[in-house]
This record gives C-alpha cells, sequence and structure tokens, in this order.
C-alpha cells in the first residue's frame, strides 16, 4: 500500500445533489422546491415557532413575574437536625461538610440553620447563614455559632 493507491471506503464518498443544473440531471426546472411560494424563493426562512400564521405559543402564553439573577437560595437545616446528628455522631463542631455526608444538604447548596427544634449539646455549628432564634438558641446551649466567608 502506497499514498497513490489510497481510496476512501466504497460508499464512504456520495456525490452532491447539483440543483438547478438543466432537464438532463433529473433536478433541474423547479430544483425539488415544489411549484411557487415563500419555500420556493431563495433567501426563505421561517421564523422561530412559526405556526403557519397562528399566533404562536411564545406570543399565547402569558409573561408573568420576575426572576431575581442575584437570588441566594439556602437549604433550610434545623435545630433537631443538628441536635440528632451532633448525638449520633458524637459532634462538638458541625460543619456543612458534616451536614452534606449525612444527607443532609447537596453537593453545593448553601446551608441555614433554623431554630424549629431545640439544641440541648454545646456545639459549634459552621454554616452559610443563620436565623436570629437559631442563633440564640445555641448559643443559649453554650455552642457558637460560626458563618462561613464566601
Amino acid at each position: 500500500m502506497e499514498l497513490h493507491n489510497l481510496t476512501p471506503a466504497p460508499g464512504s464518498n456520495k456525490k452532491n445533489k447539483r440543483v438547478g443544473r438543466g432537464p438532463g440531471s433529473g433536478y433541474g426546472g423547479t430544483s425539488t422546491r415544489g411549484h411557487k411560494g415563500a419555500k420556493s424563493r431563495s433567501g426563505y426562512s421561517r421564523k422561530i415557532g412559526f405556526e403557519g400564521g397562528q399566533m404562536p405559543l411564545q406570543r399565547r402564553v402569558p409573561k408573568f413575574g420576575f426572576q431575581n439573577i442575584n437570588r441566594k437560595e439556602y437549604k433550610a437545616i434545623n435545630l433537631d437536625a443538628l441536635q440528632a446528628l451532633a448525638e449520633a455522631k458524637d459532634l462538638a463542631r458541625i460543619t456543612v461538610e458534616d451536614l452534606r455526608n449525612a444527607g443532609l444538604v447537596a453537593k453545593n447548596c448553601l446551608v441555614k440553620v433554623l431554630g424549629n427544634g431545640a439544641l440541648t449539646r454545646k456545639v459549634e455549628v459552621v454554616a452559610d447563614a443563620f436565623s436570629k432564634k437559631a442563633e440564640e438558641a445555641i448559643t443559649a446551649a453554650g455552642g457558637t455559632a460560626v458563618p462561613t466567608t464566601k
């Protein structure tokens, strides 16, 4: 095998359909475009969402609401969940990583500790945010609430 006798595999190369080159080609006349109408003209392109003149879906459905691009969404963790985790694993310091390992929060979630339930153990809690009630309950139990800095 030399460079001069290399050929493509049979059937891998197809001839281009050359339209509009006279009747002998089989693709002359209307050049496979049918007769008349916008679709037969050069430069035709249909609008995205065009429904044959019917009012398109994106214009039929009303727009509403507001999406704040700066919104931070927190996963809420209550004090009773922290109490249960601290007792089960005998922790003196609970971080977001501990909550992830316990399956309470997903990988990239921001965590906010809320004050539902009671905390009896002295625990240092590291989270992204705290409610006032949760922070008071943690300090009342002798622990500390440490916000993470991002």
